[in-house]
């Protein structure tokens, strides 16, 4: 049984066009696949009308169809993600909680790294430090690669060079504000020259460094 707001996607040109329940399975249709075509569905029924819809991958490809058909514009019409790019996420068991952190390759999802668990933090500070973290260890590289986000708030707290937090320092959560503030000072001290890209996860399904505890 399909959970709760659980997307469909459907391949239409990839390794093995199909119905796909995950954007893992998806993803692994589509990655290094030139010219792949696929696009999410809100629901199973939607998804394999669509696939096997006589008119065509194009009669939901390059347009915006009623919700009865689909909810969501597809990766081809509205742009699919840059796979030679960084993504990241965070994870948290609460607000606050137990907050952890990755980055990874975006297009075969390899670990590049990971942060925490760290205690009585929020999901918002997590995804903050992974995009410093990001941006430190690629300047230290020197690479420019792309990076992606599906946090509009970490975003404009990389932009704005502060963490507006409205978490509470606690004695258990003092490595958290330790590496809030280094965070602050790197970005303070520090240029940097790579692209920090929205996630769209409407179109594209969860970002590759989702933890996957939704």
């Amino acid at each position: 049984m399909a959970k709760a707001g659980q997307k469909f996607y459907v391949v239409w040109k990839g390794i093995k066009p199909g119905v796909y329940s995950t954007w893992k399975e998806c993803q692994g249709q589509v990655k290094g696949f030139e010219d792949a075509k696929f696009m999410s569905f809100p629901n199973e029924k939607q998804a394999n009308f669509a696939f096997k819809d006589k008119k065509g991958m194009w009669a939901y490809l390059g347009k915006k169809k009623a919700a009865t058909q689909a909810n969501s514009n597809n990766t081809a019409s509205v742009g699919g993600p840059v796979w030679e790019s960084i993504s990241v996420d965070a994870a948290c068991s609460g607000n606050p909680g137990v907050m952890e952190y990755q980055g990874v390759y975006t297009k075969t999802g390899k670990l590049l790294f990971h942060g925490g668990p760290y205690q009585e933090a929020t999901n918002n500070v997590g995804e903050f430090l992974a995009l410093v973290h990001v941006l430190a260890m690629l300047k230290q590289q020197n690479k420019k690669l792309p990076v992606y986000s599906d946090s509009k708030t970490a975003m404009a707290w990389v932009k704005r060079k502060h963490a507006k937090t409205k978490l509470a320092p606690t004695i258990r959560n003092k490595k958290v504000f330790d590496l809030i503030a280094r965070a602050e000072i790197w970005l303070k001290t520090n240029t940097w020259n790579v692209p920090i890209l929205k996630w769209d996860t409407k179109n594209w399904g969860e970002i590759p460094a989702d933890f996957g505890r939704k």
